[in-house]
């Protein structure tokens, strides 16, 4: 990402809590053994199937193998969602078997936690592990919308996207937009869209001068100041 100013990081802290940052979206708390992702919305392309909108039916298995990247180099003891993992309330009836399976080997042997979305308020009955509104983890809280709460907080559903300027032209990728207090994460599933950081969206959620866009690349996250940021 040249062209910007940006430095190369491995995460970054919300209060007292180290994070580390991943380059697949994912978040991971070191401490607790916890990997946190957001927004899978597992069969999208099935859904929007439904709707005479064909796209390669192929986002579930991408996705999923792109988590199971995650969880091969981190081996958590538990991985929570954070909501939004299913497209809608037919995305378990749609599964097939295979990515079925594969969802149950990445669930095998771990704590599984499902935050309620606003597209997936139930988890399908045949995803295991515990389901609820809200997560703590110390003196943060995990939900799926942010609020506008000053606690500590990891939220998803807005999908953040970075534009910035690159020595090839500008580039749009998915971020982590964080100002030490509250984190945005970006969305994990492969037809996920996003929204650029600069939307009206964000401003009442981050108003200080800490803010800073975590913005996945190719092989690394980068460090990147809203001044060097571009709207749509």
């Amino acid at each position: 990402m040249s062209g910007i100013t940006a430095s190369v990081e491995q995460g970054f802290s919300l209060g007292d809590e180290d994070f580390c940052a991943d380059v697949s979206g994912a978040l991971f708390h070191a401490g607790e053994r916890l990997l946190i992702v957001a927004d899978l919305h597992l069969q999208k392309g099935a859904a929007f199937a439904e709707r005479r909108v064909l796209l390669p039916p192929y986002d579930t298995a991408a996705t999923l193998a792109r988590l199971g990247e995650a969880v091969a180099r981190y081996q958590p003891r538990a991985v929570l969602a954070l909501g939004d993992s299913f497209h809608d309330a037919r995305a378990g009836a749609l599964m097939n078997t295979a990515d079925r399976a594969s969802l149950a080997a990445l669930q095998s042997g771990r704590e599984w936690i499902w935050v309620a979305g606003n597209h997936d308020p139930e988890a399908p009955a045949f995803a295991d592990g515990l389901q609820c509104q809200t997560y703590r983890l110390g003196a943060i809280t995990l939900r799926h919308e942010p609020s506008q709460d000053r606690g500590l907080e990891i939220a998803g559903h807005l999908h953040p996207v970075a534009r910035v300027a690159a020595a090839k032209g500008r580039l749009r990728r998915r971020c982590f937009l964080s100002d030490g207090a509250r984190c945005v994460m970006p969305a994990f599933g492969a037809y996920a869209g996003g929204l650029n950081i600069l939307d009206e969206a964000f401003a009442p959620l981050f108003t200080g001068a800490r803010t800073i866009a975590h913005v996945l690349g190719r092989a690394n996250v980068y460090r990147i100041g809203l001044e060097s940021c571009r709207p749509d």
